[in-house]
């Protein structure tokens, strides 16, 4: 080996790559120092002052010069007045601007850390947001020699009772007050239950032990699941299920995430509009709008509805949250009301396990809808209510058919829920008698029977319900009818009774009957394919959904 070689391996070995000619300038290079520099090492010096050889400061250093230098106030309007106070005007019409956009479900407030967010909050018993005790209060508001000590003015306190029997009666008396409020129907977060919330009160009174089949979904895993969705989630996607969409309605998750986490978004989709009819989805979209923004949905990766309306929507979402790498939209709600199947359809592909039955997905999972927005599957999950039956638990899907027993004592409720002649259109049984004749009926016409002739009234009602929840038998729950006069007078631009129908063709098939006429006609051909409701009018039926009006286009059917 050369000795050129042996230099090249020993200055690689010892890291030394270079040719050694780095601090080397070139002629005609500059190799001054640039104006960073010279600030910087004038920034090492500049602390100490600088001296003559008898030790006298010659040159100050900064900021400690005594020499008053000669400057006057600039000419500003500003170092004479407080232009920062308004008028009291001014401060009570932005309050209420302000008010008014944090209510609006439909209006979003960007960077409501910069807002003076207390002004909307404040009461008079919090200071900065925080809520003060009575007694603090009234500590701070008095003089402590008024308060405490020998001259103290403190009001006895009025008792209302004489002796100390009285004072027990009193409080045994506002005790029993207090268990009566508790037992009035209130949700979570105190509102009081509107009608649909819960069945007849008489059919509340439970006397045997609930079976452990009706406690699904409210498990300790099922609920960590639910939260890690919220805390990942920038949106939250509350699925209700069209035809019970007040008993799908999880109050004491929307509780929590107005208070404990208001920065996030929450949206209402009403999924399985396919089976009501089209004016009863309209109708709960524009009730459950005055809440939280709400879409109508069919999830469906062929067929779908509402599709191009959630990706819009959440596309705006990512707008808003520019400034984040993407978005993370968590889908929460009751078992079996077709979360997964969303996530399917907006994917246009199965990327989530779905099935009829409830509890199929196990544990939350990431999906990628496209580069800045990711949806979040969540496991079903059953808020706890005392006002719930076992049979509003079970006609919400929320268990398992198979697991229960004894269900033909719930067939009542399901025939209650459903029109007698949707009954026997399904299943050719004209006017039984009772819920037992109508499964005995079914069971013979099916060839279902047991050992010596008897009916199989378990496997029949099991089969009954599965119907029901699968949507085989039509039903639904009727929207609540808007208040007074102007409730019925009031119409959305856009969706007049009908999903999906455009401001500007209602304004020209107004103007044209004809054409009107002509386009009722055409609307009505793509809903043939709903066979649950027919528009002939039955005066004596009187079950639960006989008295809402429906029409020959909103049923889908002609006769």
């Amino acid at each position: 080996m050369g000795t050129g070689k042996k230099e090249a391996a020993r200055k690689v070995r010892q890291g030394k790559v270079d040719d050694g000619m780095g601090n080397v300038k070139t002629k005609g290079e500059n190799f001054y120092r640039d104006a960073k520099k010279i600030k910087t090492l004038n920034m090492f010096k500049d602390g100490k002052a600088r001296r003559n050889a008898h030790g006298e400061i010659t040159v100050a250093a900064s900021y400690q010069s005594r020499e008053t230098p000669t400057a006057r106030i600039e000419p500003n309007r500003k170092w004479f007045g407080n232009t920062r106070v308004i008028s009291q005007e001014a401060l009570t019409s932005f309050r209420e601007a302000v008010a008014e956009r944090a209510a609006d479900p439909y209006q979003v407030l960007l960077k409501t850390n910069k807002l003076p967010m207390s002004l909307i909050r404040d009461k008079s018993d919090t200071v900065n947001g925080i809520k003060q005790h009575q007694a603090k209060m009234e500590i701070e508001n008095n003089p402590f020699g008024d308060t405490f000590g020998p001259k103290a003015q403190r009001k006895r306190v009025k008792l209302g009772v004489t002796s100390l029997e009285d004072l027990a009666g009193e409080t045994a008396k506002n005790m029993d007050t207090y268990v009566e409020k508790l037992d009035q129907g209130t949700h979570e977060d105190g509102t009081p239950i509107v009608l649909g919330d819960t069945s007849n009160p008489d059919d509340a009174i439970l006397t045997t032990a609930r079976e452990a089949v009706f406690s699904k979904g409210q498990s300790k895993r099922i609920w960590n699941e639910l939260y890690k969705v919220i805390d990942s989630s920038d949106v939250v996607i509350h699925v209700l299920d069209a035809r019970d969409p007040i008993g799908t309605r999880c109050r004491s998750v929307e509780k929590y995430i107005r208070e404990e986490a208001p920065h996030k978004h929450l949206v209402f989709v009403l999924n399985k509009t396919d089976l009501v009819p089209t004016g009863v989805a309209a109708a709960w979209v524009r009730h459950l709008s005055k809440d939280y923004p709400t879409l109508a949905f069919h999830a469906s990766i062929n067929n779908s509805f509402g599709k191009g309306s959630l990706i819009t929507l959440l596309r705006q979402f990512s707008i808003l949250h520019s400034d984040r790498k993407q978005i993370s939209v968590g889908l929460i709600g009751y078992p079996n009301t077709g979360k997964s199947s969303i996530i399917n359809t907006l994917r246009k592909k199965k990327v989530c396990t779905v099935a009829p039955i409830p509890g199929e997905t196990k544990v939350w999972q990431y999906v990628t809808l496209m580069k800045r927005i990711y949806l979040i599957d969540c496991p079903g999950v059953v808020p706890p209510n005392q006002n719930d039956t076992e049979t509003d638990i079970l006609l919400r899907g929320v268990c398992r058919v198979e697991n229960v027993e004894n269900p033909e004592q719930y067939i009542p409720a399901v025939m209650k829920r459903v029109q007698p002649r949707h009954l026997e259109r399904t299943y050719g049984i004209k006017e039984p008698t009772d819920a037992i004749d109508f499964l005995s009926r079914l069971a013979r016409k099916g060839g279902r029977l047991l050992k010596g002739g008897e009916p199989d009234l378990d496997g029949v009602a099991k089969m009954v319900i599965n119907d029901f929840l699968r949507g085989k038998i039509p039903w639904f729950t009727p929207p609540p009818k808007p208040e007074g006069a102007a409730g019925e007078e009031e119409k959305i631009q856009g969706r007049d009774g009908r999903l999906g129908e455009m401001g500007r063709k209602r304004k020209l098939d107004e103007t044209n009957p004809e054409t009107a006429e002509a386009s009722e006609s055409s609307d009505s051909k793509p809903d043939e394919e709903f066979e649950g409701f027919d528009a002939e009018e039955d005066d004596d039926d009187d079950d639960s959904i006989a008295n809402l009006e429906i029409s020959d286009v909103e049923s889908g059917e002609e006769d």
